[in-house]
């Protein structure tokens, strides 16, 4: 009996932990990206994909030099440009939303918005012919893939991550996350082909992103690309508050 009592207990012990992972996956997109409303005051356009339209809030600024912002995961984009307009002055200034954010249509996912991404770069391209990257926080992970093209000529990763999935590896350790995770957003495995002016603003009081998980990013970028300028009294944020932030994503040393 005591066998058979430790049996159910075991198996009802184990169905339970399955069930968990089952819903951890099912539901793992809901704790990556919070989508929210932009201002409408600010002038944007739409960019047809096919599956989804893309909304892109811009300063309106003629020029041949351009700014491509990739936000955080609960971030309105258009809220940045007027601070991406004083660390670039003069530039056409680019910030998209992501899928189901700002009027985006379509459903967030890393596969979808890195083709989105990419497929504003080789838009603005067009146009314009030196174009700065900033990603902050989730959207450092988009604007480090697009860092190798030969459009782009300089790079602010703010508040960045070296992988989403070890992040979350680490605030669910008793799930198999790595197994689990669909959107990894594995930064690391793409700094080593930067090339370009590379520029990651930490925040020293972050509790979101760790430092620690910024400095492993830094590791892997080749020698002499990028610098690490860091704001002790930043918190995740407020980073963008602080004197010397503009200067900072735009190579500027504070």
């Amino acid at each position: 009996m005591i066998r058979k009592a430790s049996a159910i207990a075991i198996a009802a012990i184990a169905t339970a932990y399955l069930a968990l992972c089952g819903l951890l996956y099912l539901s793992q997109r809901s704790y990556l990206y919070y989508p929210v409303p932009r201002r409408a005051d600010v002038p944007a356009f739409v960019m047809h994909r096919g599956d989804a339209d893309i909304v892109v809030s811009t300063n309106g600024v003629e020029s041949p030099e351009a700014v491509l912002y990739f936000g955080g995961n609960a971030e309105d984009v258009s809220q940045a440009i007027p601070s991406l307009g004083r660390a670039f002055p003069g530039r056409a200034v680019y910030a998209m939303h992501y899928r189901s954010y700002g009027g985006s249509t379509g459903m967030p996912s890393e596969r979808a918005l890195v083709a989105d991404a990419r497929q504003l770069l080789a838009r603005v391209a067009r146009s314009h012919v030196r174009i700065a990257l900033v990603g902050r926080s989730l959207g450092s992970g988009i604007a480090i893939r697009l860092a190798s093209s030969p459009h782009v000529e300089r790079l602010a990763l703010v508040t960045p991550y070296d992988s989403i999935v070890e992040l979350a590896a680490g605030r669910f350790p008793m799930f198999p996350v790595r197994l689990l995770l669909r959107d990894k957003f594995e930064s690391w495995r793409y700094a080593p082909s930067v090339r370009i002016p590379t520029t990651l603003v930490l925040a020293g009081r972050d509790r979101v992103i760790p430092n620690d998980s910024s400095m492993r990013l830094a590791s892997n970028f080749a020698r002499d690309v990028a610098v690490v300028v860091r704001f002790a009294d930043a918190d995740h944020n407020d980073i963008s508050g602080f004197d010397g932030y503009a200067e900072a994503i735009a190579g500027r040393m504070p």
